[in-house]
């Protein structure tokens, strides 16, 4: 029987909508709150919880592209 190559795939952090909602206003915030950059954000703050989540599973920081 051969063995399943996911076992070793990482596994994407799982992150709730609250948690970026919440990441992205704080990011909106401290930029001082420019109006259309919602989506900027919102996309900022997702990776960046993403980051945390892979950093918290592994041990070790990985390169945001």
């Amino acid at each position: 029987m051969s063995q399943d190559p996911c076992a070793a795939c990482p596994v994407e952090p799982t992150i709730s909508h609250a948690e970026i909602r919440e990441r992205a206003y704080d990011l909106w915030d401290r930029n001082h709150r420019p109006v259309g950059y919602d989506l900027h954000f919102w996309v900022m703050a997702e990776r960046e919880l993403k980051a945390e989540r892979r950093v918290a599973q592994t041990g070790r920081q990985v390169e945001m592209a």
